[in-house]
Parts: structure tokens; C-alpha cells; sequence
């Protein structure tokens, strides 16, 4: 297994409120300067519901990633690769709604 799969770090941050904001895993960079995000990474909105997920792999966003409205509706879908857009992305509106 790589190395850095074995130090994985979860972090979790909260709104100011204390509930979490966001959750991944992440691990330090060789030169331990900063957190670098790898892995299932998740936002929520303040009501606690899902707000986006998806996945980064060595600090970018890699593959599948969708996002939700506060009342669980899809907001988006798309991807990514090597956290530039690819493909063509779908935008829903809270209401349902496919928007152009």
C-alpha cells in the first residue's frame, strides 16, 4: 500500500456553529508545509445535509463529483480530471428543474 494511504489524516471542519462543514482525508506533504486533500471529501450545508461530494487525489479533484441543494435535491453533476471540468455537467435547480 503507498505510503501516504497509511498516514491519512480525517479532518473535519466546522461552521461556526460546530456542526461540521466539511470532512476528508488528507495527509502532509513530504516537506510538512501544508495538508494535502486525498481521498472521499464531503461539504454539508448548516441544516447538516449533504451539500457536494466527490473525490481528490493528491490535492485535486479526480472523477465524480455532485453537488445538492439544503433540501436534497441535485443541484449538479459532472467530473473531473486532474481537477479541471471535463464532460458535460447538469445544473437542477432546488425545485428539480433542469437549468441550461
Amino acid at each position: 500500500m503507498d505510503k501516504k494511504m497509511n498516514d491519512l489524516d480525517i479532518a473535519e471542519i466546522p461552521y461556526e456553529s460546530g456542526v461540521i462543514h466539511f470532512r476528508y482525508s488528507r495527509y502532509l506533504a513530504n516537506d510538512g508545509s501544508r495538508w494535502v486533500r486525498h481521498g472521499l471529501f464531503r461539504a454539508f450545508h448548516e441544516n447538516g445535509s449533504l451539500a457536494s461530494e466527490g473525490t481528490y487525489v493528491d490535492g485535486v479533484e479526480q472523477g465524480n463529483w455532485i453537488d445538492y441543494h439544503e433540501n436534497g435535491a441535485v443541484a449538479a453533476k459532472g467530473a473531473y480530471d486532474k481537477g479541471l471540468e471535463v464532460g458535460e455537467w447538469a445544473f437542477w435547480g432546488a425545485d428539480g428543474m433542469r437549468q441550461c
